[in-house]
């Protein structure tokens, strides 16, 4: 049989010859000792052996997959490693017990990563996630001052190891080792490590989400279901990280998470879809790509079937609020943005709304700056008074309310085109004219006492 189709109970229906590695002092005497009381035993009795000893028979393990590199034998320890954690995840936590503080019990799985090998791979990968993920939190594995692994051959840093693990996490979801397993068994684990924000953060650097984007799709067979809901999963935990976040505005994950909550009926993918849009909504220009992708009515359909997660029916009502409020400011804006086109502006309330500018200045970025580019054009062409006027009022609300508004009005050479109309005469121009020059002289701190 092919080594990438072997099973976790093929393998441990081995006999491993362990006195000789005694002979080759590649073992303790100890060890093999360990090694006999344990392997081939019944469950109950390993049980047992493991809640007296534990740490002892982790440091055997892993001193065998540093020292010993016969491909049965590494696959053998690594199914043994494997069992003992599907039993009891928990167990992970035996890694860093403090008798075993010596051991960088990171570096051999890593190391097997890079066997041609499935068996090894895969095992290797879900162990490592295990033990990274149970790593105590008030220091990395032993808690020492410096953030080393101490190892007798070597030292290497914790984020050294999450960030070889993370580039090859990477590389499985770019050209998978296993034609099926592969990415799944890369997205499973990102599902787990990316609650933490270092592995987020080296992950968006490695341009981790683009590849995960392509994942979310609508999906019928209960494998492919699993893998989409971690998909999912990973994109609600990068959603908490605002430099993740940008970088999935940049994909197509929004329509895509929108088209999964339209089609899955599947209520754990459902759920954290409805978690993922709700995070999102709120950054950028996301909640209005989200209401163009029909999104509002996606929710009202989701909200006539009965679903018995109390967290999905409350994210959906969450989300429809959110929404509303939304459709609500876009139609204001959407409003501003038309009333821009016909070219002739008037004094209707929204261009004194303090509101209105504090929570739609963020719109004026979209399109390159349409709207404000827009505004600039009027300045340019227009030849009525009302309308230069309320365009320099505009001007000067968005130099006030924006960031960076100063520098961008700057960029759109839009400051001698207020100048020259400092000179109009009609007296109100004059006056606009001379508010929105102001601040661009002023910072928007003390430029906010003209008013």
């Amino acid at each position: 049989m092919e080594t990438a189709e072997l099973t976790r109970e093929q393998v441990l229906k081995r006999d491993i010859p362990w006195e000789t590695y005694l002979t080759a002092k590649l073992i303790t005497g100890t060890g093999l000792q360990l090694l006999r009381r344990y392997d081939h035993k019944p469950e109950n009795v390993q049980t047992t052996l493991l809640n007296e000893d534990g740490a002892a028979y982790i440091r055997v393990f892993v001193s065998i997959l540093r020292d010993i590199t016969k491909e049965e034998t590494v696959e053998y320890v690594l199914a043994l490693v494997d069992e003992l954690l599907s039993i009891d995840p928990k167990r992970a936590r035996l890694f860093h017990d403090k008798s075993i503080q010596s051991e960088d019990v990171y570096q051999p799985f890593l190391r097997l990563l890079s066997k041609k090998n499935w068996f090894i791979q895969e095992k290797s990968c879900k162990i490592l996630t295990l033990v990274i993920s149970t790593r105590p939190r008030n220091g990395e594995i032993i808690g020492t001052s410096n953030g080393t692994l101490k190892s007798p051959a070597s030292s290497s840093s914790f984020e050294d190891v999450l960030q070889k693990f993370v580039d090859w996490l990477c590389s499985q979801l770019r050209q998978p080792s296993h034609p099926g397993r592969g990415i799944p068994t890369a997205v499973s684990s990102l599902a787990t490590l990316l609650r933490d924000f270092k592995v987020r953060t080296m992950f968006v650097r490695a341009d981790g989400v683009k590849l995960l984007a392509p994942l979310i799709s609508p999906a019928t067979s209960q494998q492919y279901i699993q893998l989409l809901y971690e998909a999912i999963l990973c994109m609600w935990l990068l959603s908490f990280y605002d430099a993740a976040v940008d970088a999935i505005a940049a994909t197509r994950a929004v329509p895509r998470l929108v088209e999964v909550a339209k089609s899955s009926i599947k209520e754990k993918v459902v759920r954290v879809t409805i978690l993922t849009l709700k995070n999102l909504l709120p950054k950028g220009s996301l909640a209005s790509d989200m209401v163009e992708l029909g999104l509002p009515k996606v929710v009202q359909s989701l909200k006539l079937q009965a679903w018995s997660d109390e967290d999905l029916t409350q994210a959906l009502d969450a989300l429809e609020i959110s929404l509303n409020d939304n459709i609500k400011l876009l139609s204001s804006f959407e409003k501003y943005k038309q009333e821009l086109l016909s070219g002739n502006l008037d004094w209707t309330p929204v261009h004194r709304d303090g509101t209105f500018w504090r929570e739609n200045i963020q719109k004026f970025e979209e399109n390159n700056f349409q709207v404000l580019r827009i505004l600039v054009t009027i300045l340019d062409n227009s030849r009525d008074f009302k309308t230069l006027a309320v365009a320099c009022h505009d001007l000067a609300l968005f130099i006030q309310n924006h960031p960076a508004g100063r520098g961008i009005v700057l960029d759109l050479k839009a400051k001698d085109r207020v100048m020259k109309l400092m000179n109009h005469d009609n007296p109100e121009v004059r006056k606009e004219a001379l508010l929105c020059v102001q601040r661009f002289l002023l910072s928007a701190k003390y430029a906010s006492y003209l008013q």
